[in-house]
């Protein structure tokens, strides 16, 4: 199975580097740590994942960067991944920073530079979402799947085979789409 991501994003290399660092002591056993150095790195690289059907279980983002800020940035990352959860990293104090970000982006949290020390500032907050995540992510399925119309006597003798041994299965109807266009599924 994939490590889901946990994505950092800050301009400046040396703050990157140290919450990566800090992040990969504590998650990286069970997360792949991505880092970035500007929103638009960061959104090409969650482009890719999403593409690579990856997921995305963190992003911790700092508020002040040129172009796009952390706002900005999470706002848009929420659309290309909306259950992955969101924090904002600042070293000011800027209220309207985090009013912005909790109205606009949905922030799940607000973090203040620095975070020193991580066991006490940083890995409880991160720790906290994380479960939250993981208590609604849904991973895709990898097995077996049954393509074809579920009128056909062919389909129904596989699937019936299927189930009497306990195999799980994934079934695509040819014949039917969702609202959007897209094959109906249905997992047994």
């Amino acid at each position: 199975m994939t490590r889901p991501v946990i994505l950092t994003v800050d301009d400046d290399a040396q703050v990157v580097s140290a919450i990566a660092g800090d992040l990969r002591r504590r998650f990286g056993k069970d997360y792949r740590i991505i880092r970035a150095s500007d929103a638009t790195e960061a959104l090409d690289t969650l482009r890719q994942l999403k593409e690579a059907a990856e997921p995305v279980a963190l992003l911790l983002s700092d508020q002040r960067m040129p172009g796009l800020d952390g706002v900005g940035f999470l706002a848009e990352a929420r659309e290309l991944f909306p259950n992955a959860r969101r924090a904002l990293l600042t070293a000011y104090a800027d209220t309207e920073a985090a009013i912005a970000a909790i109205n606009r982006s949905q922030v799940d949290y607000y973090l203040q530079k620095p975070w020193d020390p991580p066991e006490q500032h940083l890995y409880p907050v991160v720790e906290e979402l994380l479960d939250d995540w993981r208590s609604q992510y849904r991973p895709g399925y990898g097995g077996v799947k049954v393509i074809g119309s579920r009128f056909a006597p062919s389909v129904h003798q596989v699937k019936e085979f299927l189930t009497h041994n306990h195999v799980p299965y994934e079934f695509f109807d040819v014949e039917a789409t969702d609202e959007r266009g897209v094959e109906a599924r249905t997992l047994a």
